[in-house]
């Protein structure tokens, strides 16, 4: 690739992480001065008293992703590796029957997945 571009790019990331950065600072000082000062009779904090107050957050609190670094691809490749082995064990028609549940029960938010056949019915 172009020298140039991959500098563009750059200087693009730069930009929007500082905008990002601008945007979370201003709102959390925002929703501090609007909040904080009312309810607590806390005081009012500047722009860099916020960004601090956003750091010291990330270093008691962790990530802003949620963990560490891939936990969660080792959770999904645990939680497949369980599946298929409980899946291993189960004949063909049983196995096509589970994917029809999972696919009506799991597939797309609540309003618009596929109810079997037992929840359509009313119940008495």
């Amino acid at each position: 690739m172009n020298r140039s571009f991959w500098l563009l790019r750059g200087l693009k990331f730069i930009l929007f992480a500082a905008l990002f950065v601008a945007a979370a600072g201003y709102l959390t000082m925002t929703l501090w001065n609007w909040l904080v000062p009312d309810l607590f009779h806390g005081p009012f904090i500047t722009f860099p008293q916020t960004l601090g107050l956003l750091v010291l957050t990330r270093i008691l609190f962790g990530s802003f992703r949620g963990g560490r670094p891939g936990a969660w691809s080792r959770h999904r490749r645990a939680w497949r590796n369980k599946v298929e082995a409980r899946m291993a064990s189960l004949t063909p028609e049983e196995q096509e029957k589970f994917r029809q549940k999972m696919q009506g029960a799991c597939a797309g938010p609540p309003w618009m997945r596929r109810k079997t056949a037992e929840e359509s019915q009313p119940q008495v």
